[in-house]
C-alpha cells in the first residue's frame, strides 16, 4: 500500500501544479497529495481519475505552448521579410517576440525544476543536517538565478517599452511640422541617447559570468525617519539617483560607488555627514586631552570611540572614513622623510636594518615558546608575534615633531635611529602581507608539503629584496637627475600662488607611492622616500614645503586617528580589564627589554645612552595590527577572541606610549633639548 501511495504521489508531483487555473484547484491538489501520502481517503478509482485528469491538463498546456512558439517563429519570419519596416522597427518587433518565447520556456523550466527539487527532498534523509543544508543551498542558488533572469527580462521589457514610446514619437513628428526649437531638442535627445549608450559599461552583464562572482540577496534601505514627509520626498530623489544603502545576508553594508548614469553628479551624503561630525567632535576631544597633558591624537581616538559602533554608532561610511584616514598616514610619513635627510639615513642604515630584524626574530621565538606551552598552533603564534613586533610610525612621528635632532658632534641622535627602524618595520609589514597567503596555506598543509611552503616563503623574501633594490635604484636616479629640475620648475611656476607647489608635491608623493606599490613594497615606504628625496635639495626647500603640507597632514591625521577609535570597544576592555592589562604590560615590557638588548649589541659605545629613548618609542604596538588582524580573522588564522585581544592590547599599548616616552625623555635628554619632544 505504501509503495502504491508513493508511486501515485510521484506521479502527482510530476505534474506542473503551478499551471492549474485557480487557487481552489491548488487546494484540491494539496489535499489529494496528503491523503495519498498517508494512505488514507481517496479510493483507487478516484486516484486514477484525478491523475488522468491532471495529466490531460498538463499535456494540453504543453501542446498550447508549442503552438504559441510555432506562431511566434512564423511571426518573426514574417517581420524579417516585411520590406515596409525599417531595420530598427524589425529589430524591435523581433526582440519583443523573443522576450515572449523566453518567458514561455522559463515558465516551463521552473515547473520541472520545482518537481526535481521535490524529488530530491523526498529521497533525502531529514535526520541528516548536512544534507538538508546542501538542499537549502541549492534552492537558494536556484532562486538567485531565477531572480537574476527575471530582472534581466524586466530590463528588456523596459527597453522595449522605451523603444515603443520613441517609435510613437517619431511617427508623430513625421505627421506634423516641427519648429526650429523642437528640431534642436530632438537632435539633442538623440545625441544624449548615443552618449548614454557609449558611457554605459554593462557591468552587471559583463561580470555575472566571471569566475568567483556569486548572486546574493540584498536589502535596500532608505532614510531612518520613514514617517517624515521631507525624508519621504528625499527618498524618492535618492531612488532615482541610486543612493540607497544595500545590506547583504552577512550584514555587510554597501553604498553606491559608480552610477549607471554618469551624466548626473552625485554625492554620498552619509560620508559628508560623517566627516562633518568627526570634524566637530574632534575639537573638544583634542582640546580636553591638551588640557590634561595628553597628546591630541588620543582625543581623536576618543572621538572615534564615541562615534563608532561601541558608542553612538553614527558613522555610516566606516570604510570610506578609514580610506581617507590612510592619506593621513601617507602625508605623515612624507613629512617624516622630509626631516630625515639622506645623509642621516646613510649614517644609521645598518642599525635601522639590523634592529627590526633581530627584534622580529626574537619576538617570533618567544611567541613560539609561549605557544608551545599554551598549546597554540605555530601558524597562529607566528602571526601574533609578528603583529606585536610592529610599532606605530604615525604615533612616534608625532612624538618627534619639532624635537632636537642632534646632540654631540659625531654622535647618532635618537630620532634618526628610531625613524630608520620604524621605516624598516613598514618594509617588514609589506613583506608579511605578501607572505600571508603562504602562511594561510601552511596552516592547513600536510607535513609532506612543509618543505615546499618554506621554499615558497624564501622565494617571496627574495622577490621582496629584489623589489627593495629596484626601489632604491629608482630613488638614486630620481635624486641624481630629476628631483632638482622638477622642484625648480615648481618653484618658478608657483610664485605668488602655492597651489601649483602643493599639487606638484602631492603628485610626487603619489608617484613614489605607486612605484613602491607596483613593486609589491609598502606604500608607506614610498611616501617616506618621497620626503627624503625632496629633503636632499636643502633645508630651505624642506621648510617651504613643510609649511604648505602640514595643514593637509594635520586634517587627514585627525581622520586617521578617529578611524582607529572606530575599532576600540570599551565594553570589551572593561569586561576583561584585568587580563588585558596583564597582557598589555607584558607585551610593552617585553618589547622594551628586547629593544634595549638588541640596541646594546648594535649601537656604538658613544651612543649607548639613546637606547632607552629608542626602546621607549618602540614599546607600543602598531595600529596596522588592526589591518593584519582583520585579514587573519577572515582567513581563519586567528579566532574572533584572539582578534579582539589583539585590538585591545594594541589600543592600551598606544595609550601607555606617551607616559613611557615622556619618562624616557625626562631621564635621558637634557632639559634645554626637550622642548616639544614630549
Amino acid at each position: 500500500m505504501k509503495a502504491t501511495a508513493f508511486i501515485s504521489l510521484w506521479t502527482l508531483v510530476s505534474l506542473p501544479c503551478g499551471q492549474l487555473a485557480n487557487p481552489a484547484e491548488h487546494e484540491d491538489v494539496v489535499k489529494h497529495a496528503i491523503k495519498l501520502h498517508r494512505g488514507k481517503g481517496a479510493v483507487i478509482a478516484q486516484r486514477k481519475q484525478w491523475v488522468l485528469e491532471s495529466c490531460r491538463k498538463l499535456s494540453g498546456l504543453l501542446r498550447q505552448k508549442n503552438v504559441v512558439l510555432n506562431k511566434l517563429k512564423s511571426a518573426i519570419r514574417a517581420v524579417e521579410k516585411d520590406a515596409g519596416l525599417s531595420d530598427e522597427e524589425k529589430l524591435f518587433q523581433v526582440h519583443t517576440f523573443e522576450i515572449f518565447q523566453k518567458e514561455l520556456n522559463e515558465s516551463e523550466n521552473s515547473v520541472f525544476q520545482a518537481i526535481h527539487g521535490l524529488q530530491r527532498a523526498l529521497q533525502g534523509d531529514y535526520k541528516d543536517v548536512v544534507n538538508m543544508k546542501e538542499s537549502s543551498r541549492q534552492r537558494l542558488e536556484a532562486l538567485r538565478e531565477a531572480a537574476i533572469k527575471e530582472e534581466m527580462e524586466y530590463v528588456e521589457l523596459l527597453a522595449a517599452e522605451k523603444h515603443q514610446v520613441e517609435a510613437l514619437k517619431n511617427m508623430q513628428h513625421q505627421n506634423k511640422s516641427l519648429s526650429m526649437l523642437d528640431e534642436i531638442l530632438e537632435d539633442v535627445r538623440k545625441a544624449a541617447d548615443r552618449l548614454e549608450e557609449e558611457i554605459e559599461e554593462h557591468a552587471f552583464d559583463d561580470n555575472k559570468s566571471v569566475r568567483g562572482v556569486n548572486f546574493e540577496a540584498v536589502l535596500r534601505v532608505e532614510e531612518d525617519e520613514a514617517n517624515s514627509k521631507r525624508n519621504a520626498s528625499k527618498r524618492e530623489v535618492e531612488d532615482d539617483l541610486g543612493l540607497s544603502m544595500l545590506i547583504d545576508s552577512q550584514n555587510n553594508q554597501y553604498i553606491l560607488t559608480k552610477p549607471r548614469d554618469s551624466t548626473i553628479p552625485r554625492a554620498d551624503h552619509h560620508f559628508i555627514k560623517d566627516i562633518v561630525t568627526i570634524g566637530m567632535l574632534s575639537l573638544p576631544c583634542g582640546w580636553l586631552c591638551t588640557t590634561i597633558g595628553l597628546p591630541t591624537m588620543f582625543g581623536y581616538i576618543i572621538c572615534g570611540v564615541l562615534l563608532g559602533p561601541s558608542g553612538l554608532n553614527s558613522i555610516k561610511s566606516i570604510v570610506q572614513v578609514e580610506t581617507l584616514g590612510e592619506f593621513g598616514v601617507f602625508f605623515t610619513l612624507f613629512l617624516v622623510g622630509l626631516e630625515f635627510s639622506p645623509e642621516r639615513l646613510r649614517k644609521v642604515w645598518k642599525i635601522s636594518l639590523q634592529g627590526p630584524c633581530y627584534m622580529t626574530v626574537l619576538m617570533i621565538a618567544f611567541g613560539l615558546l609561549w605557544g608551545h606551552l599554551l598549546q597554540i598552533r605555530p601558524t597562529q603564534s607566528v602571526f601574533i608575534s609578528t603583529c606585536l613586533s610592529l610599532s606605530s610610525t604615525p604615533l612616534v612621528s608625532r612624538f618627534l615633531a619639532g624635537s632636537v635632532r642632534g646632540d654631540k658632534e659625531g654622535d647618532i641622535d635618537y630620532s634618526s635611529v628610531l625613524l630608520g627602524m620604524l621605516v624598516m618595520q613598514d618594509v617588514q609589514l609589506g613583506l608579511f602581507i605578501a607572505v600571508m597567503p603562504t602562511l594561510i596555506q601552511a596552516g592547513v598543509s600536510t607535513h609532506s608539503s612543509i618543505f615546499k611552503e618554506i621554499l615558497r616563503i624564501l622565494i617571496l623574501i627574495g622577490q621582496i629584496l629584489f623589489s627593495l633594490a629596484a626601489v632604491f635604484l629608482i630613488c638614486l636616479v630620481i635624486k641624481t637627475y630629476l628631483i632638482g629640475p622638477y622642484y625648480r620648475k615648481l618653484h618658478a611656476e608657483s610664485k605668488g600662488n602655492k597651489e601649483i607647489l602643493i599639487l606638484g608635491i602631492t603628485a610626487f608623493i603619489f608617484l613614489m607611492l605607486t612605484i613602491t606599490e607596483l613593486l609589491d613594497v609598502s606604500m608607506e615606504l614610498g611616501c617616506f622616500l618621497a620626503g627624503a628625496l625632496i629633503s636632499s635639495q636643502g633645508h630651505m626647500v624642506s621648510e617651504e614645503i613643510m609649511s604648505c603640507i602640514e595643514p593637509i597632514r594635520d586634517f587627514l591625521a585627525i581622520i586617521f586617528f578617529t578611524s582607529i577609535g572606530l575599532h576600540v570597544f570599551p565594553t570589551f576592555v572593561i569586561y576583561e580589564l584585568t587580563v588585558l592589562l596583564f597582557l598589555t604590560l607584558s607585551v610593552v615590557i617585553m618589547k622594551f627589554v628586547l629593544a634595549v638588548l638588541v640596541l646594546s649589541l648594535i649601537l656604538p659605545k658613544t651612543s649607548q645612552y639613546i637606547k632607552w629613548i629608542v626602546s621607549a618609542g618602540l614599546a607600543q604596538v602598531s595600529e596596522f595590527s588592526f589591518v593584519l588582524g582583520s585579514r587573519a580573522r577572515r582567513a581563519g588564522i586567528i579566532s574572533r577572541e584572539v582578534y579582539l585581544l589583539i585590538l585591545s592590547v594594541t589600543t592600551l599599548s598606544l595609550l601607555l606610549a606617551p607616559a613611557l616616552w615622556r619618562a624616557a625623555i625626562m631621564k635621558c635628554v637634557p632639559r634645554p633639548e626637550r622642548r616639544s619632544s614630549t
